[in-house]
């Protein structure tokens, strides 16, 4: 039975503020449904919020985002980089008691690189030796570069010496999966009732669309640490909505807050409106495909030219979001972000040369451009691609707007089923690699397609490069060379945003915005 302490509260504008009447429960919506809980078949933030939750990898998260140890208590790394051999904890167990092993991580990722699979997220393993041959179906499953020496020690070989690899290990790409449960359930071992997992909680029940529902996991290596009974997860797209559930005290943190309310929460609930530095790009892709007016490269770098950055992150958002010209945001280890060579034009001059662009390629009043322009649910999404229409509209161009949920959306992406449309993305690691990964050919998360061998080769060439600053200027002319392609359209570089119970203990702000609710308690 959960333990019922005293309902702290306090009145505030138009809501109450309180923790919850069991404050060992911790309630927080996330911002969208999960399309699965299995670390192989998810792709966002809103997923990571829960499978960070039931997962644990060899490294994992400290309250402040710093990697510690995590299923694995120490390891060493050969003098070439390239070796890094892994000790288990003997008491690490997955949620039914039994010993998570060496083989349980050697099993998920070959799985997970198993083509069969379809993980989107595979190619972040691609460090590993022989990874991208095995997922290519160029090379066996056993080749791959990991090995279990024994119960407890995993030794895992890479193709070069990786810098953020320690970072990418606490990635969920890099859980483990339970071998006797995935064997036994097939696919659907992941579904409540058959769900066995390794961390700090495990998964109770999942009403679609509703809630998700986690128990404190005693067979958790550190469970005497872990404060929480149980995490409700609710999936809210609609950020008004949460804002209300947060105000009537139904919820305990907002992952994100509507950016038009920022000045009423800064005045009425500033010791839970919380936003940092972060570290993610909000863009929009541009299809490449043929059969696309954006595939034309000069449609591309018009559409740029007039986009007003400013006057979305000033007057639109105006939550602290700085103007984004880079594809790469500021702040990245060893690498210097890098701009298009228009970005000192004035406006007007932009917009004279996005004109003559689209004059070149056949379009202006007498001859308008349609694009379909897609963005998934969220009135700030919403709010945006209007203005991008409105800035487009001098250059003869007509703007469908389609909206649907987040899993729905990023299929027809991934489908090719637009001109134009809205993503994000969030740095799994501080390495510029992990933006500019998304424009390399074939990669499942390079949502416009774009495809340039030029590109490639210097991402590959940066791969094999073992100075971090050699390495960084190298990826520094790929960024340039995507950038004069207008391969995506950059928007703003993010700032986190929640709102977050002040009676919350263990929620502290961090670049990659990563809360795990092992740190999570409530005030007594």
């Amino acid at each position: 039975m959960l333990k019922q302490r005293a309902l702290l509260g306090a009145c505030i504008t138009l809501g109450l503020l309180s923790t919850p009447l069991y404050a060992d429960t911790l309630r927080i919506s996330i911002m969208g449904e999960p399309a699965s809980l299995d670390p192989h078949k998810i792709s966002g933030t809103w997923e990571n919020d829960v499978a960070g939750d039931l997962f644990e990898g060899l490294i994992t998260e400290a309250a402040d985002g710093e990697r510690i140890p995590g299923v694995a208590e120490s390891w060493e790394i050969s003098d070439d980089g390239t070796v890094y051999t892994f000790h288990l904890r003997e008491n690490a167990r997955w949620s039914d008691g039994e010993p998570v092993s060496a083989e349980d991580f050697v099993f998920a990722f070959r799985r997970i690189l198993n083509p069969a699979t379809a993980a989107d997220y595979a190619y972040l393993l691609y460090p590993v030796k022989n990874a991208e041959a095995v997922y290519t179906s160029e090379a066996d499953p056993e080749t791959l570069g990991i090995e279990a020496l024994d119960d407890h020690t995993l030794q895992i070989t890479l193709e070069r010496s990786t810098p953020y690899f320690l970072d990418q290990l606490s990635h969920y790409t890099a859980y483990p999966v339970p071998r006797h449960v995935v064997e036994e359930h097939g696919d659907a071992w992941s579904r409540p009732g058959n769900m066995v997992s390794n961390g700090p909680f495990a998964l109770e029940r999942w009403q679609s669309q509703t809630r998700i529902e986690a128990v404190r996991n005693a067979h958790y290596h550190s469970h005497d640490d872990v404060a929480l009974d149980r995490v409700i997860y609710f999936p809210i797209e609609e950020r008004n909505t949460a804002l209300n559930r947060f105000r009537a005290g139904e919820i305990d943190v907002a992952r994100d807050f509507p950016t038009q309310q920022y000045g009423w929460l800064q005045d009425n609930l500033p010791d839970a409106t919380q936003t940092a530095p972060f570290l993610g790009i909000y863009y929009f892709v541009v299809n490449s495909r043929d059969g696309h007016p954006t595939a034309d490269p000069r449609v591309r770098e018009a559409l740029s030219l007039a986009t007003r950055r400013e006057v979305i992150t000033e007057q639109i958002l105006g939550t602290g979001e700085e103007p984004a010209y880079s594809f790469v945001p500021p702040g990245v280890s060893h690498y210097e972000p890098q701009q298009p060579e228009w970005v000192e034009l004035s406006q007007d001059e932009r917009m004279a040369r996005a004109s003559e662009l689209m004059q070149d390629a056949g379009y202006g009043p007498d001859n308008p451009l349609e694009l379909m322009l897609r963005y998934n649910t969220s009135e700030d999404h919403r709010r945006v691609s209007i203005a991008l229409g409105a800035m487009w509209e001098p250059l003869g161009v007509e703007v469908d707007l389609y909206n649907s949920e987040v899993a729905v959306h990023y299929t027809d992406l991934r489908q090719g089923d637009f001109d134009v449309g809205r993503a994000g993305w969030i740095g799994d690691y501080n390495d510029a690699q992990n933006f500019l990964s998304l424009l390399e050919s074939g990669v499942a998360n390079n949502y416009g397609a774009y495809s340039n061998p030029e590109f490639d080769a210097l991402m590959a060439q940066a791969a094999d490069t073992q100075d971090l600053d050699e390495r960084g200027e190298i990826m520094a002319q790929a960024e340039r060379l995507a950038l004069d392609d207008a391969a995506v359209l950059p928007i703003y570089y993010y700032v986190s945003r929640n709102l977050v119970n002040p009676a919350l203990q263990g929620w502290e702000n961090n670049i990659e915005d990563i809360h795990r609710s092992r740190w999570v308690s409530f005030e007594d």
